[in-house]
């Protein structure tokens, strides 16, 4: 037991010095879910980081994932040994909520694709990658208040999509110039005559009608999955109203940008989160701001 605590302290502690657009042991989150949250949390975060920081090679990433994808299997087959407290404390969630390993195995399995391939052939590949690399975490969350009809997965599959491709239309630059990672689809590229070196291009004009064809694709996606957050009562589901509606603002103010700002970050002001969190402790008033944002009668 005290090894356990130690693992989940451990886990708490990594939550709590990382800031990241994920409900890690938000203060909104019921109290007895902020620790399975942050398991779950340390377990993405260090994959994640295996697989972009640091200096070590294609080879040595893919090795440590490895590691994981073994721990995950012990785990699986109920005799996992080992003393890392990250997998200590995931064992014990895993078996508490029922939480399905095949969630955390796609995790690991886009965290290895993020090692080995950086460009994308066509947006139903971009679509692949974000079946594994953010909707796991919504259906984990789901899992762990219970609430997994079919209806309700597959609208947290289109949020986590939605904020998965919103993010990677955020920082465009960022991407290719520093990880050499390019997630606009090469066929559309191709089709509409541009180099990639036109993704870094200050006067971003040429690339606008494919940027912005991007950003409509991305509002009728996260438009499918924004009613999620009105099924989940307490602080879950505030905390989905919250995310959801904060990448619905977050997509509206990219496609409000002229054409030669597309390639820059916009910036939520502390007055926008502000409101954010005001209006997503109403049910209503959240369905009402979502449906303005996304222009539904």
């Amino acid at each position: 037991m005290l090894e356990l605590e130690h693992a989940y302290t451990f886990c708490q502690n990594m939550a709590k010095s990382h800031y990241e657009n994920f409900p890690v042991a938000s203060v909104f989150l019921p109290k007895e879910l902020r620790r399975p949250i942050s398991v779950i949390y340390a377990f993405a975060r260090t994959a994640d980081d295996f697989a972009d920081e640091g200096d070590a090679t294609e080879q040595q990433r893919l090795a440590q994932l490895e590691e994981f994808s073994i721990s995950l299997l012990a785990i699986k087959e109920k005799n996992y040994q080992g003393d890392n407290p990250i997998f200590i404390a995931l064992a014990k969630v895993i078996l508490q909520y029922q939480l399905p390993i095949k969630l955390f195995e796609d995790l690991l399995d886009a965290f290895k694709q993020d090692v080995t391939k950086n460009r994308y052939a066509n947006f139903e590949e971009v679509l692949d990658y974000c079946t594994r690399s953010a909707n796991p975490v919504g259906r984990l969350l789901l899992h762990l208040v219970g609430q997994t009809n079919t209806e309700q997965l597959q609208q947290s599959d289109a949020v986590c999509t939605a904020l998965q491709l919103i993010n990677f239309y955020q920082d465009i630059v960022q991407d290719y110039t520093e990880s050499n990672r390019i997630y606009i689809p090469q066929d559309e590229l191709a089709a509409a005559g541009l180099k990639e070196s036109d993704l870094i291009n200050p006067n971003s004009q040429k690339i606008a009608p494919l940027i912005r064809s991007l950003y409509q694709r991305t509002e009728l996606i996260i438009a499918y999955g924004a009613e999620l957050g009105t099924h989940l009562s307490g602080r879950m589901g505030w905390e989905v109203r919250a995310m959801t509606l904060g990448g619905i603002t977050t997509l509206k103010k990219l496609m409000l940008q002229s054409d030669n700002e597309l390639l820059n970050r916009p910036r939520l002001s502390k007055q926008a989160l502000l409101q954010i969190l005001m209006l997503s402790f109403s049910k209503p008033l959240y369905l009402k701001k979502v449906q303005k944002q996304l222009n539904i009668n």
